[in-house]
């Protein structure tokens, strides 16, 4: 699979900000246009203190909720770990495991935000411009915002605001389980990311993509004999 070079990777944090305020304004929101049938869920792994890390994407048949490829790399990351600026510590590592997928999705789910992030620039969006496909962020915390009501029924949800701008919805994808934080990330709207979401949540709190592709990075960690997971929950 392929991706767009749209600026250097080897930046100082004040370089990777600008980076991301410049970039914010190609994010495009706007209605899904063909049928969903592949969704690819993205995430990383790597063991506290060490710049190992461990990228993967996993595939699923929306349909089936079946994986129907998967690819990963094992590599290190150059750029250090500063919340508000894990795409450019996470991103290289999962665009190289990007090249070796076969399989090609329609919609992308990151684990991480992306609108909902103090610059509207998170891993989901930074990814969604290099790959210009529609991409998504479903995060397990929050990164900015707050949201109120929320009720304890699965499929309820709930703005998550920042300075008065809606940001993304908390989704209870189970009843009487903590949210998700779903934003979008580029060439989707909230109500199709939500939607989307929601189409993939099976047993589980965490949508299928993004839980297979949990698992696939955490099984390969483990194989290499790394140590304790650590789980980015923000960016």
């Amino acid at each position: 699979m392929e991706y767009k070079e749209l600026h250097r990777w080897d930046v100082s944090a004040s370089e990777a900000i600008q980076i991301q305020n410049s970039l914010r304004s190609e994010v495009r929101m706007e209605k899904l246009t063909k049928e969903i049938k592949y969704i690819a869920g993205a995430d990383i792994s790597f063991e506290k203190f060490s710049n190992v890390v461990y990228a993967g994407f996993v595939v699923i048949k929306v349909k089936t909720l079946k994986v129907v490829a998967s690819s990963s790399v094992i590599t290190e990351a150059k750029f250090p770990y500063i919340p508000g600026l894990f795409s450019f510590r996470e991103l290289p590592p999962l665009l190289e495991a990007w090249k070796k997928l076969e399989v090609e999705p329609d919609v992308v789910v990151l684990d991480g935000q992306g609108i909902a992030h103090p610059r509207r620039f998170g891993i989901a969006s930074h990814m969604g411009l290099l790959i210009d496909r529609p991409t998504i962020g479903c995060a397990k915390s929050i990164l900015v915002g707050k949201y109120h009501d929320l009720a304890p029924t699965a499929g309820s949800s709930a703005p998550l605001k920042d300075k008065g701008e809606q940001i993304g919805v908390a989704l209870r994808t189970k009843n009487k389980v903590n949210p998700v934080f779903v934003s979008v990330g580029h060439l989707i709207d909230l109500e199709d990311a939500v939607k989307v979401i929601m189409s993939t949540v099976s047993n589980y709190r965490i949508p299928a993509p993004t839980r297979e592709a949990h698992l696939l990075v955490n099984w390969l960690r483990t194989q290499s004999g790394a140590g304790k997971v650590v789980d980015d929950e923000e960016e």
